[in-house]
């Protein structure tokens, strides 16, 4: 048996083994950029919200008011959010008659095993924005 026929299929296996690995920093790099990306709309589109809502046209001290201010706020995000908008929690409770408090929580779409994507922490978004009620003079 000559020594090359022994050595057949050992440059395979490392090749393999590199794919592999390539494939699984790939798929980690579209995980991250996704979420960097989802992260950032979310908080353009909760800004947009809250500044809807903290328009100084919004009678501040009507509760009838605030509500249909914050409906048309929570219109004008998901719009800007697209389909993700459907997955989209938003909760105003923490606002009052001089701020405007926006929470907004969302999962992102996973590429990585659930298990691994959990244990790093890039599929869930919580962002908070505030913003100041207007002030007509």
């Amino acid at each position: 048996m000559s020594h090359h026929a022994h050595d057949a299929g050992t440059g395979l296996m490392g090749s393999m083994a590199a794919l592999v690995v390539f494939l699984a920093l790939l798929l980690f790099a579209v995980q991250l950029l996704m979420n960097l990306y989802a992260r950032s709309v979310i908080t353009s589109a909760a800004h947009e919200a809250a500044r809807v809502v903290a328009a100084g046209d919004v009678d501040h001290e009507n509760p009838g008011a605030v509500a249909v201010a914050r409906s048309r706020g929570e219109r004008r995000a998901r719009q800007l959010l697209g389909r993700f908008g459907d997955r989209v929690r938003m909760d105003w409770t923490s606002s009052d008659t001089t701020t405007v408090v926006l929470r907004v929580e969302a999962e992102v779409p996973r590429f990585l095993l659930p298990d691994f994507g959990g244990a790093l922490g890039v599929n869930h978004i919580d962002r908070t924005v505030q913003a100041r009620v207007e002030r007509l003079q």
